[in-house]
């Protein structure tokens, strides 16, 4: 029976942990921003930890194919790794958001305020794109009082959002993924993707089958989508 409560008490503890630190709709260090409140049927689609070939590619053509804008909070060393990806993305119209250097979790840990990070890829966005991101998205959307403190003295807007599945990054069957991103779409809300993973790449062919899926059937729902920056009404870039 102690056994039992000791095992209680430690998911509790992680379960607590995990929506101060980490939960898409903590508030309690400060804003960061995850829906608008509107009864619009508006929603903005995102995508994470790119960009990835050949499949940021394949979200592009079907971004393109319905005429819709997103954003792509994007991996400084993939951006380098596919400068000319991310070159299409902007010249397209959407919007590019900074997700950090490296997205490597244990640099939390190294610098608690994760400047340098933020700074590098902000550097390479503005190499490649010309212009410097207004928009931040923090790798597994970690956030503590330093960060957060050090996101907003840079001049950027923390950004967080809605999972399209609990398990997407594991790339269960896209089915699955639309199914589930459908029913937490809501007016207003900011839906998370990843076209890559962390700064390694990787399969992402079920995200692609998904984004086909949720776009067209939340156009037939009414649905109309916006960038990150135009749901909010702030500026996209510095």
């Amino acid at each position: 029976m102690i056994f039992l409560v000791v095992i209680l008490l430690v998911v509790i503890f992680f379960a607590v942990m995990y929506w101060i630190f980490m939960s898409p709709y903590s508030q309690i260090f400060g804003s960061y921003s995850w829906k608008i409140n509107t009864s619009d049927k508006i929603i903005a689609l995102t995508f994470d930890d790119g960009p990835n070939e050949p499949y940021t590619s394949k979200i592009l053509d079907l971004l393109d194919k319905f005429d819709i804008k997103a954003t792509f909070f994007q991996v400084g060393k993939c951006v380098e790794r596919y400068p000319d990806i991310t070159m299409r993305a902007f010249k397209a119209g959407h919007t590019i958001g900074n997700h950090s250097l490296s997205h490597e979790f244990h640099r939390y840990f190294l610098s608690l305020n994760f400047k340098q990070e933020i700074l590098e890829n902000q550097v390479i966005l503005q190499n490649h794109i010309g212009k410097k991101p207004a928009l931040y998205r923090s790798p597994w959307l970690w956030r503590q009082p330093i960060l957060l403190k050090t996101i907003r003295e840079l001049g950027l807007t923390p950004i967080s959002g809605v999972f399209c599945h609990p398990f997407e990054i594991m790339q269960v069957d896209g089915k699955k993924i639309a199914g589930r991103a459908i029913k937490v779409a809501k007016p207003g809300s900011i839906i998370i993707f990843h076209d890559g993973r962390d700064s390694q790449g990787g399969n992402r062919s079920e995200t692609v089958k998904a984004v086909g899926l949720v776009i067209d059937k939340l156009r037939k729902d009414g649905y109309s989508f916006v960038t990150v920056d135009e749901l909010l009404g702030i500026p996209a870039y510095q």
